[in-house]
């Protein structure tokens, strides 16, 4: 269960989608060698320190007794490690003490991490969602007390929304905030699935918890968010005594077990407002749409994990007799090739497209007019769901056939391709299901402004098509990604057009035709970028892009036809005659 941290894949990646061109506009003072530094780095750390308490992890888990939750061995000194090293505030503001570098380089160091140990990678992924929110939302007092300790890692942050009644569904949430009479709150109620909700690695924990006031509408306009610290905060930063909340439990998990995911229980405790009374929902989608990328980049990071270990296996196992490996390593037999390399080269067009909306989201705080900071805010707010729903799909894939590579082998706790396939179940699930991911797309960024924005994709994509089709050992891909994008423009049409039910019925589809062309797209420009090198590595980037365009671009047209077809029968069969 060797694992190589992939930063010379993640340096490619991140050259091919614009990051250099970034840097030479935003940051005059991150080269490329800095970043190709800063990546080495960070695997160099996660292969020596994260990946080594995976399997760990998994077996032991994190424990809970007496209302307080201890972090899986080990855990806790390699989080001390990752905040000491500077881990935790790649890219916040310097103002906060960040490194106020960009968020396509720390997305890629967070691949590393969440491969190297996903259930690790969980605690300082929802920290850096906690330092977005209060960023932007939080007041003096919490931008100068609370916020600094969060961009060191010094605190850790959580996410407290889902309810046993409330999960989706946020407007049916109960906790209360009562006013304390002194300018804050006493919270009551009780939150579930709370990620890393109680952890011995940390000084402190804050909550950020939506509540309802007693006098606030229902719905979600009644909705606020606030602060609640596990050890009080003093006025001049110091740590009190600690706060009426706790971990009533923690939840015994398909995978994941490193990650204490914790019923959540608060009993009057204090806590401050973040932003205005009744925004607590726009106030809390800064740190969910943070959250969402990552967990985006997650789904890359535990395929390249199985996929790792598959090849390695592959290599070594030696079954029946073989067409193209004189040994006899089950690498030699063609469908095995087939799919690895299939595995492979949806992970590169994944990561493509998580890292793209990276870049897209640093452009659109630094570039030079408002229009081009505004056309990048729309074009990230358009890729976030697919690069959160189709990447954590493709690690549930990925990770299935990690399993399938092993043969029976691989449904073997001890090998450990089940355990990437377990942790991998959760990332389509968890900070809104992929569903809910799709119904977003079609719903705020497809509809609403008739396709544009999609089109606008497309117009791009179509340009690399064209590229391609003039280069003569890349033309079958120009074809077949051109095929692709009229496709995706005639599935936008239908969408569009649709009736809001019919289209709700083709959301999940028309995602995963969106995030299939994309991630063409994306193996194209791959492929463009290591045309005439002679180093094998870069030579694989087109036959990678043959293979995706053979084997997935050349479906999309059959998915177009289908899609925004009569609902009728989703509609007229009831759960009874499903039943039997």
């Amino acid at each position: 269960m060797t694992f190589r941290a992939p930063a010379r894949d993640l340096a490619f990646a991140l050259r091919t989608i614009g990051h250099s061109e970034l840097l030479a506009r935003a940051y005059p003072d991150l080269d490329e060698d800095t970043v190709q530094a800063v990546l080495e780095a960070a695997a160099a750390f996660a292969d020596n320190e994260l990946a080594p308490l995976n399997w760990s992890g998994d077996r032991e888990g994190a424990r809970y007794e007496n209302g307080r939750v201890t972090a899986a061995p080990g855990f806790a000194g390699a989080y001390r490690h990752f905040v000491e090293q500077g881990w935790n505030s790649l890219s916040a503001d310097p103002e906060h003490g960040g490194q106020g570098l960009s968020k396509a380089l720390e997305l890629a160091v967070f691949e590393m991490v969440h491969a190297a140990n996903m259930a690790f990678g969980l605690c300082p992924m929802l920290t850096q969602g906690a330092i977005e929110a209060l960023a932007l939302h939080g007041t003096e007092r919490q931008k100068r007390l609370v916020l600094p300790k969060l961009v060191s890692g010094e605190w850790t942050g959580t996410m407290n929304l889902t309810e046993p009644q409330a999960g989706s569904d946020l407007a049916a949430l109960t906790t209360r905030a009562e006013p304390d009479g002194q300018g804050g709150y006493r919270l009551t109620g009780q939150k579930i699935f709370i990620t890393w909700g109680d952890h011995d690695a940390a000084d402190n924990i804050c909550h950020l918890v939506l509540a309802r006031t007693p006098d606030a509408p229902p719905g979600v306009k009644g909705i606020s968010l606030f602060l609640a610290t596990k050890k009080m905060v003093k006025d001049d930063g110091s740590l009190g005594g600690l706060n009426d909340l706790r971990a009533g439990s923690i939840e015994h998990k398909l995978g994941i077990h490193g990650s204490p995911t914790c019923v959540m229980l608060f009993e009057g405790a204090q806590a401050e407002l973040v932003g205005e009374l009744g925004q607590g929902l726009p106030h809390m989608f800064v740190m969910m749409n943070a959250a969402r990328l990552q967990v985006g980049v997650q789904g890359v990071a535990i395929a390249e994990r199985a996929f790792q270990q598959a090849l390695a296996f592959s290599q070594e196992r030696k079954q029946g007799r073989t067409a193209w490996e004189a040994g006899g390593a089950i690498y030699g037999h063609p469908d095995v090739r087939r799919t690895l390399m299939l595995m492979k080269a949806k992970i590169e067009a994944a990561r493509g497209i998580c890292l793209l909306t990276g870049v897209l989201s640093d452009q659109s705080r630094l570039a030079e007019t408002e229009e081009e900071r505004a056309a990048a805010r729309t074009r990230q707010e358009l890729l976030t769901p697919i690069a959160k729903a189709w990447s954590t799909d493709i690690g549930v894939e990925v990770a299935s056939q990690g399993v399938q590579l092993h043969g029976g082998m691989g449904f073997i706790e001890e090998t450990g391709a089940a355990q990437h396939y377990r942790d991998a179940r959760i990332a389509p699930i968890y900070e809104g299901t992929n569903g809910i991911q799709a119904i977003d797309l079609i719903g705020r960024k497809v509809r609403l402004n008739g396709g544009a924005t999609l089109r606008a994709l497309c117009a791009d994509m179509a340009v690399t098509a064209d590229q391609l089709s003039a280069t003569a050992d890349l033309a079958p891909v120009g074809a077949r990604l051109a095929a692709g994008i009229a496709a995706l423009e005639r599935a936008t049409d239908a969408i569009v057009a649709a009736d809001n039910n019919t289209a709700l019925a083709s959301a999940t589809s028309y995602l995963r035709l969106a995030g299939d062309v994309t991630g063409g797209w994306i193996l194209g420009r791959h492929a463009l970028a290591a045309q005439g090198a002679a180093d094998p590595w870069l030579k694989a980037k087109g036959a990678m892009a043959r293979l995706y365009a053979s084997q997935v671009l050349a479906l999309a047209p059959g998915v177009a036809d289908g899609l925004c077809e009569d609902v009728a029968d989703l509609e007229g069969t009831p759960a009874t005659a499903l039943a039997g």
